[in-house]
């Protein structure tokens, strides 16, 4: 509801500067945190990108193996098809739970560190 305390209490009164956002992007703590998220991002990234070439290209080139019939009309592209999605979610599980460990508490800082001056 607007105009409640709660409102005052969740945004500050006024915007930091230029400056301020310059000097925290300069910090330890912040070069930190951005340090932390590329070391995960890239891994992941290249991890996920390799996978998915392998399967278009095993697709595009290696239509014997793909059509190998596993269990039934069941063959194993369709079981690597499939791995796609399960790799993808398993991703987006693992950045969420590192988020939540690592990046979350230390932006929260941060965000505490240019608010708190601005009180």
């Amino acid at each position: 509801m607007p105009g409640t305390d709660l409102d005052r209490d969740a945004v500050p009164d006024r915007t930091p500067d230029a400056q301020v956002f310059l000097d925290m992007q300069a910090s330890p703590e912040f070069q930190d945190l951005r340090n932390r998220l590329r070391r995960f991002i890239f891994p992941m990234t290249a991890f996920f990108l390799i996978w998915y070439l392998t399967y278009v290209l095993l697709g595009a080139y290696a239509h014997d193996f793909m059509a190998t019939e596993v269990i039934g009309n069941i063959n194993l592209g369709l079981i690597l098809g499939l791995l796609q999605f399960v790799s993808t979610f398993v991703i987006t599980g693992l950045y969420v739970r590192f988020a939540n460990r690592e990046l979350d508490p230390r932006s929260a800082a941060i965000r505490d560190e240019i608010e708190g001056d601005l009180k």
